[in-house]
């Protein structure tokens, strides 16, 4: 996968997600999905190539960066918490959607009750 069609496979994804909006707080150069204010999903370039930057399990994070070479820690953010999802061959559609749902999942989780916008431990999961 490219990094134009990573970009366009992640915001598409972010944007059906319960109560996800996209904003720009850091100028035109990155693209910040939020639920219920808090944020996501990043998107931007790093040195000319396209990124996405999720929240991730830290375990769960360590397993896909040694799996896969075009998932790094996260740019910009706690190294522990988030990844940087590069373009590449190893990198397909089901893999972002699984993971923009994932760290979509871990922020309605931290959120209030009353503010989830969908039940984190059963959303988009096959029953």
């Amino acid at each position: 996968m490219d990094g134009e069609t990573l970009w366009k496979t992640a915001a598409d994804c972010a944007e059906e997600l319960p109560g996800a909006g996209l904003e720009h707080p850091f100028g035109d150069d990155w693209e910040v999905f939020k639920v219920r204010g808090k944020v996501f999903m990043l998107m931007t370039e790093v040195p000319g190539r396209p990124v996405v930057i999720l929240k991730a399990d830290p375990a769960e994070s360590l397993a896909l960066r040694e799996q896969y070479e075009n998932i790094t820690p996260g740019y910009h953010m706690n190294k522990k918490h988030w990844i940087t999802v590069e373009g590449g061959d190893a990198i397909g559609a089901q893999l972002v959607e699984e993971l923009v749902t994932e760290s979509y999942r871990l922020v309605v989780g931290k959120l209030p009750k009353s503010q989830r916008p969908v039940d984190p431990h059963t959303y988009g999961r096959a029953s």
